[in-house]
């Protein structure tokens, strides 16, 4: 039996649109993990025994920040510009990249208490309107459509997955890459094998002819968390001097995106956390696996 939190059409402005070091799009599964964490320590004062093991989010609609005029090649960032310094001059920007969103969000929990549930449903509503999620600011979310699900057996999980349509889920496909890598590719031609599209043109007519790609579906690069680079150690002027510091770079590996009704279980929707002490590993990990191997209908 599994609790879980569903907080349905949340609207999501100027959300960081960083899926990776590399790529631009849906925001990093890293920045909804971290505002799992942070909900639990807000909600956790009042309710001393909650805890929060896992997240998934269903996107209904995304605008990103970018803009293509007619005789341009590729997109540009639309950047918002930052305050005048005391000078009067523009002060200095990071070129970033935001979007707008729409999702709903479900959080596997434990220790939700029934007989308090309307304190948490007014505690839980006041503490959205207080923070970011992904970096964006919350605009509006469906306040009266927010409840605990009680997930016991297969009808439960379909009614659940009801609540996500129609939308698309993040999930994490490295057994695409594996599979490269145990025929003797290294990490970024596995990647770039998967992402690559062939498109045949007739040379004769000019036509486009037939699209080759490596597995039919929306399969992204995405990160799944951290490598450490350094040894674990103190730092001066950290903003929490009572946790070891230390560098670290991102992981990158694939990711698809896919509609909810193809999810067998619940274990398959869901993000957590995954330590990896000895490789120096700070993960975020997912265990879907694509059992039918059925072509996406996209």
């Amino acid at each position: 039996m599994k609790q879980i939190l569903l907080i349905p059409r949340v609207k999501i402005h100027n959300a960081n649109a960083l899926s990776s070091p590399y790529t631009i799009g849906f925001p990093a599964m890293s920045g909804w993990l971290g505002f799992m964490h942070n909900l639990q320590r807000r909600l956790s004062i009042d309710f001393e025994n909650i805890k929060f093991n896992g997240v998934a989010v269903s996107v209904h609609e995304i605008n990103l920040h970018t803009n293509k005029s007619e005789n341009d090649f590729n997109y540009s960032i639309i950047s918002k510009r930052n305050p005048m310094g005391k000078d009067g001059k523009p002060t200095a920007f990071i070129e970033e990249a935001r979007c707008d969103l729409e999702v709903s969000i479900a959080i596997e929990c434990e220790n939700i208490d029934p007989r308090k549930i309307e304190d948490f449903y007014q505690k839980l509503t006041l503490t959205l309107h207080q923070i970011k999620i992904v970096s964006g600011d919350v605009m509006g979310f469906n306040e009266k459509g927010i409840k605990v699900l009680t997930i016991k057996e297969e009808k439960d999980f379909k009614n659940f997955i009801r609540y996500l349509m129609p939308g698309f889920c993040l999930v994490s496909r490295q057994d695409l890459m594996q599979q490269e890598m145990q025929n003797g590719k290294d990490g970024i031609d596995a990647l770039l094998g998967n992402l690559k599209i062939t498109t045949i043109i007739n040379i004769h007519n000019k036509k486009q002819g037939k699209i080759i790609c490596k597995k039919n579906g929306w399969i992204v690069p995405i990160a799944v968390g951290f490598q450490g680079i350094s040894d674990l150690s103190e730092i001066k002027n950290s903003r929490d001097n009572q946790t070891p510091h230390r560098f670290s770079e991102s992981v990158v590996a694939l990711g698809e995106f896919i509609m909810p009704y193809r999810f067998d279980n619940i274990e398959q929707l869901f993000w957590r956390y995954k330590l990896d002490a000895e490789n120096n590993l700070y993960l975020f990990e997912n265990n879907f696996i694509d059992n039918n191997q059925q072509e996406s209908k996209l």
